[in-house]
Formats: C-alpha cells, sequence, structure tokens
C-alpha cells in the first residue's frame, strides 16, 4: 500500500511527457526543417507522424490493456516513447526523424488508455475525483506548456544541441515514469477476453486515413490521395461502427451508444479540442510569422494563458464538485469571449494582451480538470470503460481536425494582415460556442443524477474495466 501514493506522480509523468510532445515540435519546425534540409512535405510528417500513430492506437490499447493487464502496456508504451524519443534527438535526416516520431506517437498511443485504468484500480474510492481531476488538468497544461518550454529551448540552445533537445527533454521523466511503474498495481488481465482484431483493423485503418489527409491536406494543396484518404476513412470507420454491435467480444462496448452522458461527454471533449490546440498553434503562427516574434518572445508572450491554467485546474475540483456541468459552461463562454477580445488587441495594444490571456487559461484549467471527472462519474458502469478510450481519441482527432479548419480559416487572408487572425479568432470564439451549447446539454442529460462527481465516482466504486481483469 506504501507504494500506492507514487502511483499519480508516475501515471500524470507519463501523461504530461506523452501530451507535450504533440505540440512541443511545433515551435521547433522551422529550426530542423532548416537543419536536416527537410521539404515542406517531409516537415509535416515530422509533425503529423506522432499524431497519427498516437491517435490510430487509442481504442485498441484500450482493449489490449483489459487483455494483458494495464501495468504490462504502460511499461511496454513507456519503453516505446523513450525509445522513440531518443531516436528523434539523434535523428541524422529527415527520413529518419520522421520514423521516429512514428515510433514516439505509438508508444503514447500504447500507455495513454492505461492511465484512467490505473487510476481506477489503484487510488482509493475516496481520492479518485481529485485523481481524474488533476488528470484532465495535466492534459491540458501539457498541450499548453510544448510550445512554451520548447520556444525556451531553442533560444538558450544548450550545448549546441539547438532543436535536439525538445525531444531530449522528455527523456529523463519517461525513464522515471518506467521506473516507477514498478510500484503500479499488477494486474493479470482478463485470460478469457479476447481483443477484436477485425475491429482493431478497422478503427486503425479509419483513424490513420483520417488524420494524414487533415494534418498535410492544407500544406499539400489538398491533391486527390488527401480526399481518397477521407473516404477511405468515412467507410472504415463506417464498418467499424457497423461491427460493434455484432462482434462478440468488441473494443467498444455496445452501451456507450445508448448512453446520453456518455455519448454528450465523448463530443463534448471532441469539440472543446477543435479549438485550443488550434488556439495555442494559432498564435505561435501569427506572433513569429505575421508579427516576427523570435521563438522565445513568443513562448513568454503566451506563458500567461498556461500559468493561468495550473491555478485554474487547482480551482477546479472544488468548483465542479459545487457546481457541476456549469463550470463546463462557464469555462467555455469565457474561452470565447477570450478570443473575441484577442483579435484586435493582438499586433495594436501589446500591453493588453498577457491579461486576456491570463483569463482564458484560468478558464481552460477549470474546464480541463473538469471535464474528465465529470464525464466518467456520470456515465453508467458498463460504458465507462470504453469511455475511458474514447476520451483520449476524441481528444486527438478534434485538435487534428481544429487545427485543420483553424488553419483554412488563418490562410483565407494574407497572413500578415489582422485579418487573417480576426478570421481564425472568429473560428475559435465559435468553437467554444458550441462547446457552452454542448456543455449546457450535458448539464440537462445529467440533472436526474444530483450526485456530484465526488459522490457518483465513490459511489460506483469499481467499473467495468476494473472488472475485466484480475488486479493485485
Amino acid at each position: 500500500m506504501s507504494g500506492r501514493r507514487f502511483v499519480l506522480p508516475v501515471v500524470l509523468s507519463a501523461t504530461f511527457v506523452q501530451l507535450l510532445s504533440v505540440t512541443i515540435a511545433q515551435i521547433a519546425a522551422p529550426a530542423i526543417q532548416a537543419d536536416l534540409n527537410a521539404g515542406p512535405g517531409a516537415a509535416q510528417l515530422i509533425l503529423a507522424g506522432y499524431t497519427l500513430t498516437y491517435a490510430c492506437l487509442l481504442i485498441t490499447a484500450a482493449r489490449l490493456g483489459d487483455r494483458y493487464g494495464y501495468r504490462r502496456l504502460f511499461v511496454l508504451g513507456t519503453a516505446v516513447f523513450t525509445i522513440g524519443s531518443v531516436a528523434c534527438a539523434c535523428a541524422p535526416d529527415a527520413v529518419s526523424l520522421i520514423v521516429a516520431r512514428l515510433v514516439q506517437g505509438a508508444g503514447s498511443g500504447l500507455v495513454a488508455p492505461q492511465v484512467l485504468s490505473i487510476i481506477q484500480v489503484a487510488i482509493p474510492i475516496d481520492r479518485r475525483p481529485r485523481a481524474v481531476g488533476l488528470f484532465g488538468a495535466t492534459m491540458g497544461v501539457a498541450s499548453l506548456a510544448g510550445p512554451l518550454i520548447g520556444g525556451l529551448l531553442l533560444g538558450a540552445d544548450l550545448f549546441g544541441l539547438g532543436w535536439r533537445l525538445v525531444f531530449l527533454v522528455t527523456v529523463p521523466v519517461a525513464l522515471a515514469s518506467l521506473t516507477g511503474a514498478t510500484m503500479l498495481p499488477r494486474s493479470r488481465g482478463a485470460e478469457g477476453q479476447r481483443v477484436d482484431g477485425v475491429g482493431a483493423v478497422l478503427a486503425t485503418v479509419g483513424f490513420g486515413a483520417l488524420v494524414l489527409p487533415l494534418t498535410l491536406g492544407r500544406e499539400a494543396g489538398w491533391p486527390w490521395w488527401t480526399w481518397a484518404g477521407l473516404v477511405v476513412a468515412a467507410f472504415a470507420l463506417g464498418c467499424f461502427a457497423w461491427t460493434i454491435p455484432r462482434r462478440p467480444d468488441p473494443l467498444i462496448h455496445p452501451s456507450v451508444f445508448g448512453d446520453r452522458t456518455a455519448r454528450w461527454g465523448v463530443l463534448l471533449v471532441f469539440v472543446f479540442n477543435a479549438g485550443v490546440p488550434s488556439f495555442t498553434y494559432l498564435l505561435f503562427l501569427h506572433l513569429q510569422s505575421a508579427l516576427g516574434y523570435p521563438a522565445v518572445a513568443a513562448a513568454l508572450t503566451s506563458a500567461p494563458f498556461a500559468a493561468a491554467a495550473v491555478l485554474g485546474s487547482r480551482a477546479a475540483p472544488a468548483l465542479s464538485g459545487r457546481h457541476g456541468p456549469k463550470v463546463l459552461t462557464v469555462g467555455a463562454l469565457v474561452l470565447a469571449g477570450m478570443a473575441l477580445a484577442l483579435a484586435p488587441l493582438i499586433g495594436t495594444a501589446a500591453w493588453a494582451v498577457p491579461p486576456v490571456l491570463a483569463v482564458g487559461g484560468a478558464a481552460f484549467g477549470s474546464f480541463t480538470a473538469s471535464v474528465f471527472a465529470l464525464v466518467l462519474a456520470r456515465v453508467s458502469g458498463t460504458a465507462a470503460g470504453s469511455v475511458s478510450g474514447l476520451l483520449p481519441t476524441a481528444q486527438q482527432l478534434g485538435g487534428s481536425i481544429g487545427v485543420t479548419a483553424a488553419g483554412l480559416a488563418y490562410f483565407a487572408r494574407a497572413p500578415s494582415t489582422g485579418a487573417a487572425f480576426w478570421h481564425a479568432m472568429l473560428y475559435e470564439a465559435a468553437v467554444f460556442a458550441i462547446t457552452a451549447l454542448i456543455s449546457l446539454r450535458l448539464r440537462e442529460t445529467n440533472r436526474a443524477n444530483a450526485p456530484s462527481a465526488h459522490q457518483s465516482l465513490s459511489q460506483r466504486g469499481v467499473t467495468t474495466r476494473q472488472s475485466a481483469g484480475d488486479h493485485g
């Protein structure tokens, strides 16, 4: 039992570096492209490769954890991620870096679904709501901290390593998580449970064919293969959905489709993440490309957003326990207001930008720290396990689609003009407004479930995914 106090630091540190790796490379992309003499297509693949394998494996990895044990998959994924990170830092050319990013993303995809399962298994019931809230906050802050840390590392250029430090910085934390994994609870998994191979293939092909065109399409000018990929994605994911109620051991439990909280919760995470990653992407893009900020200056300008997000996440458990889904609605509306307020200020009133970002960051932190706890607390027991795998999938797909859509809005006008940023911020405001509407719908759905997230999680106890294996 004494080792269980280290469970949360171990799994959250792994979550932090894996999500950090999604955004930290964005700030280093120009330096990587120049140093490795990479073309625009190769540069995009360096960024997209990680997200591609990460998103493709999430749902399948969740079921593999049920079958073979959460700790075993956590260790395997963390080891693969660490190897991939070292390979990224040592890559001699663009092709090697692309392959290393694919490996790095695959490791993250194996680990991510195990984290919530380990929290449900290892954390006492009365502490579980706070742990899930910290998990949500870690995901949010890691996504924001990537460009900030990347900019500072590039500016420091320690030991003359340049952009390679962006990948090396994750290695010590990943090694610490790997060492700490010995303190995670053992789980033998469910020996009688099978992993649906047909569903795994369809899900992997479908998500891959969706993420790749969305990530590379705009830069490539939307050639024929991007549209073909989207058609393949629609067909594969449609077949995957069709097989779910017809397979003996589907990757997603059919009860998810009948659980209104699960449906609205996954949709909420998807839509929200169509806004946040694209917002940070557009902010750094505009500061550096249009306004001429160096990487360090752009990172420091965005720092209030990340710092306030930490404070917002700290306040989230108390706020969500008292106000429930209202926290999500208010947080989304504040973010929409931030986007509208930021559009006329950027480039004209630089002194007013940090306070506006700070307000938005606090709203972002409270939202992300609350949404996972609120959704997981209120889904039915049979759907909870599948939702644990679906939530990070929705997060990654929402981010990929959001960055594509926001990029189209931004580049509809010349990026050097303020109109480009106006277009982008109108997109962001619309996304967050839709998020607020979905939050209201989630609130109506859960009005009958009067207990707070804390009470609901405490009453539920062991979820479906816990019952899937023999946990020691």
